[in-house]
């Protein structure tokens, strides 16, 4: 893996940085007029900002549609807008106002692996996506599609009551319940078939809680950014650690109560004039619009339940870990601690990355999924 991971043993973490990556295309020549110049980028903002509405717009229509039952959703597929059919095979771009950072150039698949890489040769070639709390299967577009151009296999799950998956999370009871449609999914993989399953932010609970239940269906693990937990610890618990130190979380959260103020609260929204500051701090604007007409309340009762965790069976699937060191949601050291108390076998780092580094750094995620999916059988 060369200076792409740190493995982690006894010792302290000594984490690298990422493999060096391609740098920004030239600038332009010094040579054109300033005039020129002004005019060029007054006319680039304005389509910008347009195509940043038309996307929008449509991507809300068509989950709204999705929901209504009108369109099909299909999981291994990324979210692609009406009227772009002469796009379809071109990777999504970013459209972020921000200068482009080094981190996260805009490449192709081949150029971010070794061309060389046969898929057939790898333990499996097959990625199953868990989104994080109030997510859906939405948020992983990018990471589909550059998967998938990369000939990879993908399935994006809708967690009960996320994405568009018709139930009200208020009315969640319980973990199994809530990931019930990826448990579901495991359950009918063929005979001898594994995957590599990725989960993000509380989508650590739910593929650590698989991961308990399927072992043997599991090559790999990947937390992105999520909740990896301890025996007999609950998400909440994870929480507590960084209490009194994250006033954006706190004032980002809005409590629900569909059994009445005298009870415990049903489900957890996050405010949206906070979404951006908490969650996609690094990410592009059009990403951001996306987010804030698809994201749902997240149910209660599956942070507050403590994990049953087994050496022999949890135990027995490899873990990587993902940090992303510009997250208010779970923040550097949070995530760090939660490392310490359950080392993976590697841990990698997303220069630059906020809480969602699927829409922040798509490329150099994409770039870590590969290189984790290539890491022989020990």
């Amino acid at each position: 893996m060369g200076n792409l991971c740190a493995c982690l043993s006894p010792k302290p973490v000594n984490r690298k940085k990422p493999a060096k990556r391609i740098a920004n295309p030239p600038a332009v020549s010094s040579n054109s007029s300033n005039r020129w110049t002004r005019i060029r980028s007054s006319r680039k903002e304005k389509l910008d900002d347009a195509l940043i509405q038309e996307q929008a717009l449509a991507a809300a229509t068509i989950i709204l549609q999705q929901h209504n039952g009108t369109l099909p959703f299909d999981r291994s597929a990324s979210l692609r807008y009406p009227n772009s059919e002469s796009k379809k095979n071109q990777l999504p771009r970013s459209s972020s106002s921000r200068a482009r950072s080094l981190t996260d150039p805009l490449l192709q698949p081949h150029q971010l692996v070794n061309q060389d890489i046969k898929l057939d040769d790898l333990e499996t070639n097959r990625f199953v996506l868990v989104h994080g709390g109030g997510f859906g299967a939405w948020c992983w577009y990018k990471t589909i599609a550059l998967l998938e151009e990369g000939g990879f296999k993908v399935s994006a799950i809708d967690l009960t009551g996320s994405g568009i998956h018709a139930y009200d999370t208020n009315n969640i009871t319980s973990l199994s319940q809530y990931v019930k449609p990826l448990t579901g999914f495991l359950e009918n993989l063929a005979e001898g078939e594994k995957v590599i399953l990725v989960g993000h932010d509380f989508g650590g609970a739910c593929i650590s809680h698989a991961m308990e239940s399927f072992p043997s269906k599991i090559s790999k693990a990947v937390f992105i950014a999520a909740a990896m937990l301890t025996n007999g610890q609950s998400t909440l618990d994870m929480f507590s650690k960084q209490a009194g130190s994250n006033d954006l979380m706190r004032q980002a959260q809005i409590f629900l109560y569909a059994n009445g103020n005298d009870q415990p609260p049903t489900s957890v929204d996050i405010e949206r004039s906070l979404l951006r500051d908490l969650l996609f701090n690094q990410s592009p604007a059009k990403d951001v619009a996306l987010a804030s007409v698809s994201m749902r309340p997240m149910p209660f009762a599956p942070v507050l339940e403590k994990l049953s965790l087994t050496d022999i069976k949890y135990g027995s699937v490899r873990r990587f870990y993902i940090e992303t060191p510009e997250d208010n949601a779970i923040p550097i050291a949070l995530q760090q601690s939660m490392i310490n108390s359950s080392p993976p076998e590697c841990v990698f780092r997303i220069k630059g990355a906020d809480h969602s580094p699927f829409f922040s750094k798509p490329q150099a995620l994409h770039k870590l999924l590969v290189e984790i999916s290539k890491i022989p059988s020990i």
